[in-house]
């Protein structure tokens, strides 16, 4: 395993775009930190963001993972010039002609996909602890490592992520191609979970979530549902809710195993999918 990490990474690090994304992705992940600087002014009052619990334990975890997660492109990008690299400088065939199969190969990618993820995610935890510790009202031991689901969460959705990219960039071949496609997947995932809802169901109360249940075993959407949005959970945002009078939607911010297994499925599906072409292309 250390054999095939070690040829990865010098495929990568010796790729200067790559090693400017990697480096940019971690530091775009410290700025989480300067979060808590921020200040602005409604009226007389002056309002620090930070005051406000976003760094609170166990309300931190939930936060810096959803906001950790919006920088995984810059990794995305990576992973899928990684693979268009290896079919325009033929280190793929050379790889091979080398004594490497095409299963150590994918193997490979794979072990570099899961050393970003959990890469990233023990670097958010040394952050988010660090904030925590700092910002936080509440430092009790079994208050600060609740919640620690997210961070599990995290890794799954940054695992599937890195490998649906890994899947498209073997399919395409091509890096500006294989990114405009999975925007365009993006973009048909919406499409299509408009058109059922709307204008296949008419958008009634009867079916209004059957688009929902649908669209939740797409991988993009998936992959989404696994750590949804935190500003409403804070209470400043609750208490402009109640006083505006709008009416309170129960919404539930767990992490389910139910879409645990989807993404897990899913990541599957994408790592034997890649596998497949590379064995069955001529290369």
């Amino acid at each position: 395993m250390y054999r095939l990490l070690s040829i990865e990474f010098q495929k990568i690090w010796k790729n200067k775009a790559s090693k400017v994304l990697l480096i940019a992705y971690f530091v775009l992940l410290s700025f989480i930190a300067l979060i808590a600087s921020i200040k602005f002014s409604i009226g007389s009052f002056e309002i620090r963001i930070a005051d406000q619990g976003i760094f609170n334990f166990p309300y931190i975890w939930h936060f810096n993972t959803y906001v950790a997660a919006l920088f995984k492109i810059f990794l995305a990008i990576v992973i899928v010039s990684m693979m268009a690299n290896e079919y325009t400088y033929g280190t793929l065939k050379q790889n091979l002609i080398d004594g490497l199969s095409k299963k150590e190969f994918i193997l490979s990618k794979f072990i570099v996909v899961g050393t970003f993820a959990l890469a990233s995610t023990v670097f958010i935890f040394i952050l988010s602890l660090i904030l925590g510790y700092s910002f936080s009202s509440y430092n009790e031991i079994g208050i600060v490592f609740s919640d620690m689901e997210y961070l599990l969460a995290f890794f799954i959705k940054l695992v599937a992520f890195f490998s649906f990219c890994l899947f498209i960039g073997i399919l395409v071949k091509r890096s500006a191609f294989a990114l405009g496609f999975i925007f365009i997947w993006f973009i048909a995932e919406n499409i299509f979970y408009w058109i059922v809802k709307f204008v296949i169901l008419g958008g009634d109360d009867k079916h209004k979530n059957f688009g929902d249940t649908i669209i939740q075993y797409f991988p993009i959407e998936s992959m989404s549902n696994l750590i949804k949005e935190p500003i409403t959970r804070l209470n400043a945002i609750k208490t402009i809710e109640a006083t505006i009078g709008g009416a309170k939607v129960a919404k539930d911010y767990s992490i389910h195993f139910s879409q645990v297994s989807i993404v897990l499925v899913w990541t599957l599906i994408f790592i034997f999918a890649s596998y497949y072409i590379v064995k069955k292309r001529d290369l």
